[in-house]
């Protein structure tokens, strides 16, 4: 797994033991978990109970923002959080590994030259605090402004309009 698929959002891992068995368990995943409600996760604690003093070979595998850790430190779910064996917080790439994901990325697009300067590569990096999903959004907005200026690099100014582009979206999408 690389650095960059590591470090894309918050994971909580929960297992059920398997004991006296030598098949692996089967695995259940849930992406965006952060956006249930506590009937949902009561439902997974149940799943996550069947047969569990006969050790049901049954993981679940939670995936989602720092909320869902938050929503299950609530006293209701205590059983659930009980069973949760492995976690992990997966935070933003530094400096380098943003400009590396973006070289990257352009690469896979057939890109060998130079796209972007450093100093966009750095405004972009700051700005996404390192999240790759941001860095995405940011790169993307710069290279269409660029574009738009008939620019063949894409500069600091023109990763400075895409930040405010999308700065300025975000707050008008906001109530």
């Amino acid at each position: 797994m690389s650095t960059h698929s590591r470090r894309r959002g918050h994971v909580i891992y929960a297992r059920t033991q398997v004991r006296g068995r030598r098949r692996l368990p089967a695995v259940g995943k849930v992406d965006e978990a952060h956006l249930l409600g506590h009937d949902g996760l009561e439902a997974l604690r149940l799943l996550t109970n069947h047969d569990l003093d006969t050790g049901a070979p049954f993981a679940t595998v939670l995936l989602g923002q720092p909320t869902l850790a938050t929503k299950m430190r609530l006293g209701v779910l205590a059983a659930l959080e009980q069973r949760v064996t492995v976690r992990h917080h997966m935070t933003g790439m530094n400096a380098d590994e943003t400009a590396r994901y973006i070289r990257h990325h352009l690469a896979l697009a057939g890109r060998s030259d130079p796209l972007f300067t450093d100093d966009a590569i750095n405004l972009i990096h700051i700005n996404s605090r390192g999240k790759p999903r941001s860095v995405n959004n940011l790169a993307l907005a710069a290279l269409i402004a660029a574009r738009a200026q008939d620019k063949t690099l894409v500069d600091e100014a023109s990763a400075r309009s895409a930040i405010t582009e999308t700065t300025t979206e975000h707050l008008a999408a906001s109530p």
